[in-house]
């Protein structure tokens, strides 16, 4: 899809591009084509795309003949989609918030690979939603606001790490990213932009059913960023449950969230989860407090 098409049904059907859900339609070839690349496609692969706005880089998804999920918020480009895509049979197209519908869609993503220009407004909470899942996509490739990458791959004790970091990195590590320049977008946005690749880990740090534990314990660390962990997470747990488990996990009790690498806080969940007597291959317990939502904002 080109920009003149692209301007030619946003014309026809009068539309007006809204900004709160992220409508910057990204059109050039190149970059499109450098996104379907970092996915690695294979025959045995299902695409999920979120946000595919007018369908450029759906077009792509669905010429490799692979099954692709896309899933659209806005209704008026519901019947621009159907109509691109009369009588493709390998699209799934759902109209539908992409954020409530992974929260109640079973979470098995273990053949599929996100290939999407996120919307950025809910872009972290989406990749959150699907790293945390207990069988996750084996590939994420995303574009993004060039910050938000900066902060998946960021280092810690560094301005960029944070919760969003640790989240992503139990079960993803980062294969590479480009930047996509403001003026292959229309309307080119205000902010820079970047895709990047994210690729499960060979082995998971952590079965299943300690995914929601870890997610506990890292949101609660993170809540006051520049303040001592032990002291944020007594606000949930006793100092005899966190003490053994900070020793456990060599993890200073002075130190700070911002420190503490993605192996530390898995350690931390293992620790933690000796010390309540959690089984750390067992179903999820609700007992523990378990209830949050893995995302981020």
């Amino acid at each position: 899809m080109t920009l003149s098409e692209m301007r030619r049904w946003i014309d026809v059907r009068g539309l007006q591009l809204t900004k709160s859900l992220g409508q910057n339609f990204l059109h050039d070839g190149n970059q499109l084509r450098r996104i379907v690349a970092a996915a690695d496609l294979g025959a045995r692969d299902r695409i999920l795309e979120i946000g595919p706005g007018l369908g450029p880089l759906t077009e792509l998804l669905v010429d490799t003949g692979l099954p692709v999920t896309a899933v659209e918020k806005d209704a008026r480009l519901i019947p621009i989609l159907g109509e691109r895509f009369a009588g493709r049979e390998s699209l799934a197209l759902l109209h539908r918030d992409a954020l409530e519908w992974l929260q109640e869609k079973p979470s098995d993503w273990d053949d599929w690979k996100l290939v999407a220009n996120l919307p950025y407004s809910v872009g972290s909470p989406i990749l959150v939603e699907l790293a945390l899942a207990p069988r996750p996509p084996r590939r994420m490739v995303a574009t993004l606001q060039w910050e938000v990458v900066q902060r998946l791959v960021a280092a810690p004790d560094t301005d960029a790490y944070g919760l969003l970091t640790v989240l992503v990195g139990l079960q993803f590590q980062s294969a590479g990213s480009f930047k996509v320049p403001k003026d292959c977008f229309f309307p080119a946005p205000d902010v820079e932009s970047a895709c990047i690749t994210l690729v499960r880990r060979p082995e998971p740090l952590l079965p299943p059913a300690l995914i929601p534990l870890y997610s506990q314990i890292v949101k609660t660390a993170f809540g006051q960023r520049r303040k001592m962990l032990r002291k944020l997470l007594r606000n949930r747990w006793t100092e005899d449950q966190l003490s053994p488990a900070l020793a456990a996990a060599l993890i200073p009790e002075t130190a700070r969230a911002e420190t503490v690498d993605v192996e530390g806080w898995v350690h931390l969940t293992r620790a933690l989860a000796d010390t309540l007597g959690r089984p750390r291959n067992g179903p999820t317990d609700p007992a523990f407090g378990v209830e949050d939502r893995p995302n981020e904002s």
